[in-house]
């Protein structure tokens, strides 16, 4: 690959322990970035979401359902796929509930990470309308357990760690959505934006070798990691990434891109998209 002119691009994307993995080997200088700059911003994914609404960064960590909003601007990257395979976002409760409880009209409350999370819209997916509140993703399992909320939709390390304060599984969203499809949920994605032009295979393939170069230095990837587990020790950190960041994060494979589809098509039947996005994804 040629050098390309200095310059410095922003690389978004969240404080957990599955996205400082991924970018681990970029970080800490392993591998050649070909002259390009990466300043790397690390923000909760729901401001990620918002920010990309305006184009703020070159290249970010996205929702899935927020880049059904965003298909004019960012392109997803072939990589660094976020998805569930037969597991994911968790709803939570202090006590025992049926799913079915939640649903509006019920006088629940459920907590959830942001409106343009895919937690959200796999929810509702899953639910139906419910009453919900927007809660800082990592306050939710407190704030479930301390009865602000009735029950709490889960995403990073929470999904593991929830039992620690007296919570319930009401639903696994990941397992609901394997038995209804046979895919893997798909939960975030790494996108650039469109007016990078042809720096678009370069960046792509660089950040390709980085989720590669922590995959094959594991365990130095997952000790830099755990510094990002809120409240999880280093086999919790590894279970966690492993969930997250294996061989289909770095390609999402013909079954990963279909899901990706699949989930976009079916919110719009149920009328939580305004249009059909068209995926599409980068070269490189």
């Amino acid at each position: 690959m040629a050098q390309t002119a200095a310059r410095t691009l922003t690389l978004a994307h969240s404080p957990d322990p599955d996205d400082a993995f991924m970018h681990w080997a970029l970080a800490e200088g392993r591998v050649d970035t070909h002259g390009l700059q990466f300043r790397h911003k690390l923000e909760d994914i729901e401001t990620l979401n918002r920010r990309a609404l305006h184009g703020e960064y070159e290249i970010t960590a996205l929702s899935f359902h927020a880049y059904a909003h965003l298909t004019d601007r960012y392109v997803l990257l072939p990589h660094g796929a976020s998805m569930g395979e037969g597991y994911g976002p968790r709803i939570v409760a202090r006590s025992a509930l049926r799913p079915e409880q939640l649903r509006r009209g019920g006088g629940l409350r459920l907590a959830i990470p942001g409106e343009w999370t895919s937690a959200h819209l796999a929810a509702q997916l899953f639910l139906g309308a419910y009453d919900h509140a927007v809660v800082a993703f990592d306050r939710i399992p407190e704030a479930v357990a301390g009865g602000e909320y009735d029950a709490g939709l889960l995403i990073h390390e929470g999904q593991l760690t929830f039992q620690q304060l007296g919570l319930q599984l009401v639903a696994d969203l990941g397992a609901w959505w394997r038995e209804e499809t046979g895919l893997p949920l798909p939960l975030g994605g790494n996108a650039v934006r469109r007016d990078l032009g042809p720096l678009i295979p370069v960046i792509s393939a660089i950040l390709r070798q980085s989720i590669r170069y922590g995959l094959e230095h594991r365990e130095d990837a997952v000790r830099y990691a755990l510094r990002f587990g809120r409240g999880l020790d280093l086999a919790q950190a590894d279970r966690f990434i492993g969930m997250y960041v294996n061989q289909r994060t770095l390609d999402y494979g013909d079954d990963g891109r279909e899901a990706v589809r699949v989930f976009l098509h079916r919110a719009h039947q149920r009328g939580l998209l305004p249009r059909e996005p068209q995926v599409e994804f980068a070269q490189g």
